[in-house]
């Protein structure tokens, strides 16, 4: 009888120092050093323009205006409501992920070309085989906040109309806002949208202290 209360506690004592080393020490120490070494990470690489939080630099925004860089379509909005969502009182489709529609599905491929023609008519001189796949397929998360170099290069002359900012100084925005491959080999080059549109909106006179 005596062994068994021993091991009863034996075990009870050791459930509760794992408990406060991987439930409490362990998550505790982690947070502290992620404030320490990587403060803008750890609070979710947040972004502010004259003192107003305006985004994360890890998820993507739907922007509408003429001069500003488009991101790629989202299936979910980018985690927010739709003016459809509001007026029917429905809140419950906001969230992250893909409708994983195959190539043949007929709601892919009418949503699909209306981009395209909306894409055309704001781009006059682009042809339709050279918009980039990525400006054209939604991500799988649905809030990919990046965009190819590619995807950024087509859409300057349309932006550089509306903006009145030159197609070079328009490049190099792009360019200081670019990612290159990890170790030059690993995923591919992507573009911020958000920090690209805050550089233009600073270069516009629309903000003036940008935050990272």
């Amino acid at each position: 009888m005596n062994g068994f209360v021993y091991y009863i506690r034996k075990g009870v004592l050791v459930s509760l120092v794992l408990l406060f080393i991987c439930g409490l020490g362990y998550p505790l120490l982690m947070t502290g050093v992620a404030q320490v070494v990587f403060p803008h990470q750890a609070n979710g690489s947040l972004i502010s323009a004259d003192g107003k939080v305006i985004g994360s630099e890890l998820i993507g925004q739907d922007f509408t205006k003429d001069y500003f860089l488009k991101c790629r379509p989202s299936t979910v909005s980018y985690n927010t409501y739709t003016k459809e969502d509001l007026e029917r009182g429905s809140y419950s489709t906001v969230g992250s992920g893909s409708q994983n529609f195959a190539p043949s599905n007929p709601q892919l491929v009418e949503r699909v070309k209306k981009d395209m023609e909306s894409f055309l008519e704001k781009n006059p001189s682009i042809k339709m085989e050279d918009i980039p796949t990525d400006l054209l397929t939604a991500s799988g998360s649905g809030l990919d906040p990046h965009i190819s170099p590619q995807a950024a290069e087509i859409q300057l002359e349309s932006i550089a109309k509306a903006s009145g900012i030159s197609i070079e100084k328009l490049e190099k925005i792009v360019i200081v806002n670019t990612t290159k491959k990890t170790v030059g080999i690993f995923g591919e080059n992507t573009v911020n949208v958000l920090k690209v549109n805050l550089a233009i909106a600073k270069e516009m006179g629309l903000v003036q202290n940008i935050k990272h």
